[in-house]
């Protein structure tokens, strides 16, 4: 757990890096113009279905109203449900950088003797991250819907969800780089230890304006903790 810890840390000081600094800026506005479209698309959709099922002024006195709350509540409630989504698949695009951000300031050798993924490898890499963790959620939905009467059911069962997901998304971006070095191909960092790591992200993931920070904190600190295990 300590290694989970000093990566963190190193991650978190490193945030006032010039590279890294941009990094996160780019990666918070396409988040938030990603954010927004798919806000107004969502509102668009649902409020266009309950039109259709009859939701209206023609039905009752201020239907029409009602419609426009309902259709923007439920354009949030799933704006939450696939924040995590949205916010894996952009740092995704941008992994690469903060990897060398990363290896450049902290592991030189390792990142001299590294293999560059290609842009459509890591495209390939984004799409994948964000189809496995919208089928993961969407899987785990009625079961999380079922858990609501226990009012910490539902965020405990998608924390470790995405906790899953993270974890292996985070260490294979940084893995990916360094597997062809490693004779056995294996790599170092131990299935608790990736749990913990993506454990950490999924909670930051979760808080208010720090989430915007988690995904960049998490390419550091997975890259930290891969050089670390891989050199320990």
């Amino acid at each position: 757990m300590s290694a989970i810890i000093t990566s963190f840390a190193l991650a978190m000081g490193q945030l006032a890096d010039g590279r890294v600094l941009r990094i996160l800026l780019k990666s918070v506005a396409v988040t938030i113009i990603a954010f927004v479209a798919m806000a107004a698309a969502g509102w668009y959709a649902f409020d266009a279905a309950l039109a259709w099922l009859g939701l209206g002024d023609a039905l009752f006195a201020g239907a029409g109203d009602l419609r426009q709350i309902a259709s923007i509540l439920l354009a949030l409630t799933g704006l939450w449900l696939v924040w995590r989504v949205v916010a894996m698949a952009v740092i995704q695009f941008y992994a690469e950088d903060v990897v060398h951000a990363v290896e450049a300031r902290h592991y030189p050798m390792q990142a001299s003797a590294a293999r560059e993924l290609t842009r459509g490898e890591q495209v390939k890499a984004a799409l994948g991250a964000g189809a496995r963790a919208l089928i993961a959620n969407l899987a785990a939905l009625p079961f999380a819907l079922a858990l609501l009467f226990t009012g910490i059911g539902t965020a405990l069962l998608f924390w470790l969800v995405n906790a899953l997901l993270i974890g292996r998304e985070m260490q294979d971006m940084v893995w990916l780089r360094h597997a062809h070095n490693c004779p056995d191909g294996l790599c170092p960092v131990s299935k608790f230890e990736r749990f913990a790591l993506g454990g950490v992200v999924a909670a930051l993931l979760a808080l208010p304006f720090i989430n915007f920070l988690a995904p960049v904190l998490g390419a550091a600190g997975a890259t930290h903790l891969v050089h670390r295990k891989g050199s320990s």
